[in-house]
C-alpha cells in the first residue's frame, strides 16, 4: 500500500496544475509603484513531476495488488 494514497496525490497533481495555468496567464505585473511577483514557475513544475510519480506510483501499485513482481529463472545448459 502507498504512503500516499491515490486520491490525495490526484487532488494535490491538479492543484499543481492549475498553479501552473495562473501563473501561465501572467508571471508578474505593476499597477503602478505596487508589483506583484507569482510563484516561480519552475519550482510549480517540479511539484507537478513530483505529484504526477506519486499518482504513478499509486497506480501502479493498485495494478500488482501492493506487489513488487519478481521472477526467478534457472539457467540450463543443455
Amino acid at each position: 500500500m502507498p504512503v500516499i494514497a491515490k486520491e490525495t496525490a490526484q487532488k494535490h497533481l491538479d492543484t499543481w496544475l492549475e498553479a501552473e495555468m495562473v501563473i501561465a496567464t501572467g508571471q508578474s505585473y505593476q499597477i503602478g509603484s505596487r508589483a506583484l511577483t507569482r510563484a516561480n514557475l519552475t519550482e510549480v513544475r517540479n511539484a507537478i513531476e513530483y505529484w504526477a510519480g506519486k499518482v504513478q506510483a499509486a497506480e501502479n501499485a493498485e495494478k500488482n495488488k501492493g506487489r513488487n513482481p519478481a521472477y526467478r529463472a534457472v539457467y540450463r545448459d543443455l
